[in-house]
């Protein structure tokens, strides 16, 4: 079945990946948010001083990550209902926006539970940059007529 605003086709496949996406992501924040509210006080009480810090600053990180897959996801849900035109999509806006680098030896420091959503966090993220850069092949234009073609049929 395909969509009438998008270039790819939408199948059942791809849909069950975002959505499962979705709630993996959804999932995951919510679990962070109760270790940063929570237990990651009560590990900190353990650590030493620059440890502390390192904790706030990988949790922060999590963060992010969690919160650029969730946008590219619910950006990817407009596409898919027609609310915003796939060439949108290409657009260093629309993209997935970058994942910040996790130094091996400070999530060696951190906390099992603290390790344990670093991992999970940026194993998420590569889910979404593997499906980014499928679409990006798919919907770039072959030519700059093309990109012009599918703006106006869009009403860009």
């Amino acid at each position: 079945m395909q969509h009438a605003m998008t270039p790819y086709p939408t199948t059942h496949l791809h849909r069950r990946l975002l959505d499962g996406l979705y709630v993996d992501a959804m999932v995951l924040a919510d679990e962070a948010r109760h270790y940063v509210e929570g237990a990651s006080r009560e590990d900190g009480g353990a650590m030493a001083p620059i440890d502390r810090v390192l904790l706030s600053c990988e949790s922060l990180k999590v963060t992010t990550r969690l919160m650029h897959v969730l946008a590219w996801l619910l950006m990817r849900k407009a596409i898919d209902t027609g609310e915003i035109a796939p060439a949108e999509a290409l657009t260093p806006a629309r993209r997935l926006g970058p994942s910040s680098i996790v130094d091996p030896d400070v999530a060696g420091r951190m906390p099992d539970r603290a390790r344990w959503l670093i991992d999970a966090s940026e194993m998420l993220y590569r889910r979404a940059a593997m499906l980014e850069a499928g679409y990006a092949n798919v919907e770039r234009p072959a030519s700059p007529a093309r990109a012009l073609q599918l703006q106006l049929a869009a009403g860009l």
